[in-house]
């Protein structure tokens, strides 16, 4: 078995750990050893786990380490995995909860990508690095995801969907076809996307429109 570790110990962060137990349980794939957290202390212990300290100490981490990054946040995920990248022993693991139905069409997903239970992936979807997929998402055919993308739970993707880099699409929200959301976009919780959203754009509402600047 690999050792795995999580960076991120809040709830997903937990969550993850849970869908590690669950790949475990169909055939053993991963010694999960603890987690990594900028905001907990070194030392400390989460669900009988220790904390090996934040990306600082990942960065320097000395023996080869499977990890993920449980970061909602795509922004911040993609800082600590920018921050971490140059330590050559670490590696991103793709995780896929046994009971998603990904079809074999066509179908790519980049490195350290996290797909939980109930997600349906169907055909000719490009998925980048780091995504996350959380649960019960659906995501319709000739999809493209930028890398980091974070997609909340019982999120509907439908098809010919573009999501640029750094997105974050909100619990419930529906991304109606042929539309494009614009890189470090944020979709609210329930919206519904039927019109093209820019990029740097927080948009809520059924139909989806953008907040006016602050």
């Amino acid at each position: 078995m690999k050792k795995i570790a999580i960076f991120g110990a809040g709830g997903f962060g937990r969550e993850v750990k849970m869908l590690i137990d669950q790949i475990n349980e169909g055939s053993k794939q991963w010694e999960f050893i603890g987690f990594f957290d900028d905001g907990i202390l070194k030392g400390e212990v989460v669900n009988g786990y220790p904390v090996f300290g934040g990306g600082d100490e990942l960065l320097k981490y000395a023996e080869q380490l499977e990890v993920v990054f449980a970061i909602g946040n795509p922004v911040v995920k993609k800082k600590v995995i920018d921050k971490v990248a140059g330590n050559a022993l670490l590696s991103f693991p793709i995780l896929i909860h046994p009971n998603c139905q990904i079809g074999k069409d066509d179908v790519s997903i980049g490195k350290g990508t996290i797909i939980t239970a109930g997600v349906i992936v169907t055909i000719n979807i490009s998925i980048g690095a780091h995504v996350i997929l959380n649960l019960s998402t659906t995501v319709g055919h000739d999809t493209k995801i930028g890398d980091y993308c974070s997609i909340m739970p019982g999120v509907n993707v439908s098809g010919e969907v573009e999501l640029g880099e750094c997105v974050f699409i909100g619990t419930g929200a529906k991304i109606i076809n042929q539309v494009a959301i614009g890189e470090r976009s944020i979709i609210g919780a329930g919206a519904v996307v039927s019109r093209s959203i820019g990029s740097d754009v927080t948009a809520v509402g059924i139909p989806a429109k953008p907040l006016a600047p602050k």
